[in-house]
């Protein structure tokens, strides 16, 4: 009798060890795992979902369609205060802005006038302490007891050091460390943890950066693949996967701001979908190219997440640093400094606006908004912004909630369950994505090479251009295009919102004019 009692609670114990380990996934802690694709120059028109014609986007374009689409999300015009408005949840307008490191200083690695330590010295010199009020997204997340990492392009100003890696709550990393070397997809040395890590077969001190525009000369430099053994996005992949799969028992928070689709142009192969689509010239089906890799990769984190059985309880959010650019550029297609391909007037963001149709781009990257990177128009702000989370939010759904980029620290805050407090010019937009009322935004406020930009929750947008002492004034809902200036029409309005861009840029509009010499620190140099 003792023996078939005692071989009756082994076998209980063994059914209660395999009903364990089967459903350890299914029944994760409360708090969901979160991964942030951090698209690269994706303009809003890149996707199907959004209305892209030549290129397929199945796996962003089913994210879409199994969570939520923000048709009303914004982010700043270039990447660098885009990342750290991001990491911070500070806009780009205040009087105490974004320490910005220039860039470049890492390739002196390769020249060997510098060695990887004295790199990160005078990064660390060169920068203030970081404020007792400034919160960073990874950070939050470690505190909250989620394990953090990011995979991928540089993450602050245009050149940054382990000391700010670690400062800001990152538990690993591995990547770019440099605004400069990233622009190439073929590095021989990328960063993990402090250490340098080089990467075999990989030679050129450039990481393989092409050339610009598209010349029979260009085509063939990027195509000779001397020293280009390994492409960065696959090693970033790898890294991705890995990390998903290492760290499935427990929450966590990865970071991927991947460097696609980036240019200069580079890609080990065009895809088949382009390889005899005519409507394309070669450079155009390799960046359509570079596009797909992207959506493929979603697709990839997507299976890992299925067959790791953690989906469910995971948070997917997919959006974009800033608006459209061109890196297709050819002689009698499409012009860089951007031009009208039908009168040769280069645009000015002003009485001569970008549009798609007039410079010839055939992707219409922007989604027919006017403007591009850089500028303080709808296509250099608007971004795409999508997030599943399966066992949260129904799918299918979208939103037209105004949301910023630096509103995703608080909402990843309250996604973890982070309990302090937050010094943060966002607002969280957790309750929107579980379909109840959510605080929303008076107003948000980005700042451009040309000057700031003042868009309200109701549609109204103020943008200036400081150097010409014009503000103009459109009512998007009904102009997304912006091609009715409202200014003489409505100047109470106008005057009314020009008093809240002055205030949102701490009571300067230049605290809104980004420049390459103002707004950039020169790193101090010297061993």
């Amino acid at each position: 009798m003792m023996y078939y009692r005692n071989l009756r609670n082994v076998l209980v114990l063994a059914v209660l060890i395999v009903i364990s380990a089967c459903s350890r996934n299914a029944d994760q802690p409360e708090r969901p795992n979160i991964i942030l694709i951090y698209a690269d120059d994706l303009g809003i028109g890149l996707l199907g979902s959004e209305g892209q014609q030549i290129i397929k986007t199945p796996h962003i374009d089913r994210l879409a369609g199994n969570g939520i689409s923000f048709e009303n999300a914004y982010s700043c015009m270039l990447c660098a205060p885009a990342r750290a408005s991001l990491l911070t949840g500070r806009h780009d307008c205040h009087a105490d802005g974004h320490e910005i490191t220039d860039a470049g200083i890492y390739k002196k690695i390769s020249t060997g006038e510098y060695t990887p330590g004295q790199v990160e010295e005078m990064i660390n010199n060169t920068l203030s302490p970081i404020p007792d009020n400034i919160d960073f997204m990874a950070d939050i997340a470690r505190k909250a007891g989620y394990r953090t990492a990011e995979y991928g392009k540089l993450e602050w100003g245009f050149a940054a050091s382990d000391k700010q890696m670690k400062a800001h709550g990152w538990d690993q990393y591995f990547g770019y460390l440099d605004h400069v070397r990233a622009h190439g997809f073929y590095p021989p040395f990328l960063f993990s943890k402090g250490k340098l890590v080089e990467i075999e077969g990989n030679t050129r001190a450039d990481c393989g950066k092409s050339g610009e525009p598209e010349t029979p000369e260009v085509f063939e430099d990027r195509w000779n693949m001397e020293g280009k053994a390994k492409y960065s996005q696959e090693l970033f992949m790898d890294s991705v996967l890995n990390f998903i799969s290492a760290n499935q028992n427990s929450p966590f928070f990865l970071y991927f701001p991947t460097q696609l689709p980036h240019g200069p142009v580079a890609i080990p192969a065009v895809h088949p979908d382009f390889e005899n689509d005519d409507r394309l010239t070669q450079i155009e089906k390799e960046y359509a190219s570079m596009v797909k890799m992207l959506d493929d990769n979603v697709g990839q984190i997507i299976d890992e997440l299925k067959r790791l059985q953690l989906l469910e309880n995971t948070v997917v959010i997919f959006t974009s640093d800033n608006g459209h650019e061109i890196y297709y550029a050819q002689k009698g297609r499409v012009q860089k400094p951007y031009t009208n391909m039908q009168t040769g007037e280069r645009f000015n963001d002003l009485d001569s606006k970008y549009y798609s149709d007039l410079a010839g781009d055939v992707f219409d990257g922007n989604g027919g908004r006017a403007g591009m990177k850089r500028s303080n128009l709808q296509g250099g702000i608007s971004v795409p912004l999508i997030i599943q989370w399966p066992e949260k939010i129904k799918p299918g759904r979208t939103s037209d909630l105004l949301t910023a980029n630096y509103d995703l620290l608080p909402t990843i805050a309250d996604l973890t369950g982070y309990k302090g407090d937050l010094a943060t010019d966002g607002l969280s937009f957790y309750k929107e994505l579980l379909e109840q009322e959510n605080a929303e935004h008076d107003y948000l406020v980005y700042s451009s090479f040309i000057g700031p930009t003042l868009i309200t929750n109701d549609g109204w947008k103020i943008r200036t251009y400081l150097s010409k002492d014009i503000f103009e004034l459109y009512y998007l809902p009904d102009d997304f295009r912006e091609e009715n200036n409202l200014a003489a029409e409505y100047p109470e309005k106008l005057e009314e919102l020009k008093k809240e861009l002055i205030a949102a840029c701490d009571g300067d509009l230049n605290n809104g004019l980004f420049s390459s010499g103002k707004s950039q620190i020169r790193i101090k140099t010297g061993h």
